[in-house]
């Protein structure tokens, strides 16, 4: 089953975040959402999410997931926003306990749960997700961060920035 893919450009990032569907079933899922911050003026704002949820809805899409190929430092991340609005689950590859423990006291980020509790699933190299016909592979790539997870769907591997 090929995917439909559809790319969204956050140009103050050089972000590209995805939303991905089985075009049978209407399931499908998002990849690396950004959540808008305005540095200058300390500001959240939902635009970047708000449009990919607008094309979701308009091909009557149902997002299951909400797959992060690493822990962002250079943006927000849209996930927790998108399973408010939508029930999708959010998954990350499972060495993310590895970028929490540095996160954690380096920024004084003591929110952060510790052992992934973040996120509802956290993904070992190699396992396969289904989402309506599509299977997706986790691919374990450290690199950016010992976290690093890339997604392929088909012939095509979502890599993250």
């Amino acid at each position: 089953m090929q995917a439909e893919i559809r790319a969204f450009f956050d140009e103050p990032t050089n972000t590209v975040s995805y939303l991905v569907w089985d075009p049978e079933s209407r399931r499908g899922l998002a990849i690396d959402p950004v959540l808008d911050f305005d540095v200058a003026g300390g500001t959240v704002d939902d635009g970047s999410v708000k449009k990919l949820l607008a094309v979701a809805e308009a091909e009557g899409i149902a997002l299951e997931w909400v797959l992060e190929t690493h822990i962002h430092a250079d943006h927000l991340s849209g996930a927790p926003l998108i399973k408010a609005r939508t029930g999708a689950k959010i998954a990350i590859g499972e060495h993310v306990r590895e970028v929490q423990n540095i996160f954690r006291p380096t920024f004084g980020a003591e929110d952060i749960k510790a052992e992934g509790g973040d996120f509802d699933r956290l993904l070992k190299d190699g396992e396969r997700l289904a989402v309506g016909g599509l299977e997706i592979e986790v691919m374990h790539t450290p690199g950016h961060t010992p976290a690093c997870v890339s997604y392929r769907i088909g012939d095509a591997v979502f890599v993250g920035d």
